[in-house]
C-alpha cells in the first residue's frame, strides 16, 4: 500500500469510527437523568451535553420528547459539534421506527416553509434523518419560537411534534449541563431508600 493510500485509509477510518461514535453517544444519553430532574413530564427542554470522544471535543445541543411512563423516544432534535482531529457538525432529528422513508422528516419553524431532512440510518428502536448544520439553521433557531417536526408513520399519516425553541439560545450559547455517573446517582437513590425505610420502621417503633 503506498503512503497516500495509508493516509487516505487512516482518514476514513477516523471519519467512520468518529461517524459512529456521534450515533453511539448521544442516541439515548441524558434521558433518564434529565427526566429525573424534571420529575419524568415527559420534555426535557432545551440543554446541551459536552464530551470527549477519541480525542475530539463533541458538544451536543438537544431537546427530547418522551413518554411519562418508560422514558421511550417520541422525538430528539440535536445539534453536534465535534472538534478536534475530526471537524463536523450535524443537525439530527430522531423519531421511532415504523417509519415511512422516502419521505424523510420535515422541519418547520414559526409555521413558515418546511423543510425535508432524509434518513441517514435506523436502528432497532430510532431512525435518524440528517443534515450539515450551518450557521443559517441555527440563526433560524434563536429567532423563531416554535418548531413542528413531522414524520410519516408506516401508514403514510403524519405524525407531528411540536416543540418549543424558547430556551434555545440560552443553551447553545451557554455551558454544558453537568452529567451524573449513573452509578454513582444509582448509590445515592438506594441511600436514600435505604433512609427512608429506617424512618418508616423507627416511626412504627415509636
Amino acid at each position: 500500500m503506498t503512503h497516500n493510500s495509508l493516509r487516505k485509509s487512516n482518514k476514513m477510518n477516523i471519519l467512520a469510527k468518529t461517524a459512529f461514535l456521534l450515533s453511539a453517544s448521544f442516541a439515548f444519553m441524558t434521558t433518564s437523568a434529565i427526566a429525573q430532574q424534571q420529575g419524568n413530564v415527559g420534555i426535557t427542554g432545551w440543554f446541551k451535553t459536552c464530551n470527549e470522544v477519541d480525542e475530539n471535543k463533541v458538544c451536543n445541543v438537544q431537546f427530547r420528547v418522551v413518554t411519562r411512563e418508560g422514558n421511550q423516544l417520541i422525538t430528539s432534535i440535536n445539534l453536534i459539534e465535534a472538534s478536534g482531529k475530526v471537524n463536523r457538525k450535524i443537525f439530527r432529528v430522531l423519531v421511532p421506527t415504523g417509519r415511512s422513508l422516502p419521505p424523510g422528516i420535515q422541519v418547520q419553524v414559526d409555521g413558515k416553509r418546511a423543510v425535508n431532512i432524509p434518513y441517514a440510518y435506523c436502528r432497532p428502536q430510532v431512525c435518524a434523518a440528517e443534515a450539515v448544520l450551518n450557521d443559517q439553521l441555527v440563526k433560524i433557531f434563536k429567532a423563531g419560537g416554535s418548531l413542528e417536526i413531522t414524520s410519516l408513520n408506516f401508514q403514510s399519516k403524519p405524525n407531528k411534534v411540536p416543540v418549543t425553541l424558547k430556551g434555545f439560545t440560552a443553551a447553545f450559547d451557554g455551558p454544558a449541563v453537568k452529567q451524573e455517573d449513573p452509578a454513582s446517582r444509582e448509590e445515592l437513590l438506594k441511600k436514600q431508600l435505604e433512609e427512608k425505610l429506617k424512618q418508616q420502621e423507627e416511626g412504627t417503633a415509636n
